[in-house]
């Protein structure tokens, strides 16, 4: 039996993320985040994207924009990999860097340890990522039924 999810096409995710389809498809080939619903599978194929995968990428994009190499934020996609296999919820997560290591933080007890050492740190909480996200959607696709709706993707249970 088939279990039907929710995916997103790559012009949805660009325009969502913020990201040029360049980007997303560099990211995808190097693996830095690949679709978790669809990959591409040869010329006319489409990938389809996950809400999860959405929220890393926009969690990525947010890394960039604050001057993270790409190279950092490979390490913080692994842990936020880690996060999820943990089964741990996604959005209890806040990244943390002192401009040189990203931390992953999952209590105010762990962020305040880092503050504590004295170095500028940023955040980001991948919980709004989320929430900011979801309205991002709504907003942006409000009067393009095919668009607004995600495409169905099928997995093999």
């Amino acid at each position: 039996m088939a279990d039907v999810q929710q995916g997103y096409r790559a012009p949805q995710v660009c325009n969502v993320v913020g990201i040029t389809y360049r980007q997303l498809d560099y990211w995808a080939r190097t693996d830095l985040l690949k679709p978790s619903l669809q990959s591409a599978s040869g010329s006319g194929s489409q990938r389809l994207y996950s809400f999860g995968d959405i929220v890393q990428l926009r969690v990525i994009k947010r890394l960039l924009d604050a001057g993270m190499s790409l190279k950092k934020i490979r390490q913080a996609m692994e842990l936020l990999r880690d996060q999820l296999q943990s089964e741990r919820p996604l959005e209890e997560v806040t990244l943390l860097s002192d401009g040189s290591t990203i931390y992953a933080a999952h209590s105010a007890d762990e962020v305040v340890d880092v503050f504590r050492r004295g170095q500028g740190v940023f955040g980001i909480a991948v919980g709004p990522v989320q929430q900011e996200l979801e309205g991002d959607i709504h907003r942006l696709f409000p009067d393009h039924p095919e668009a607004a709706e995600p495409v169905p993707a099928t997995r093999e249970a």
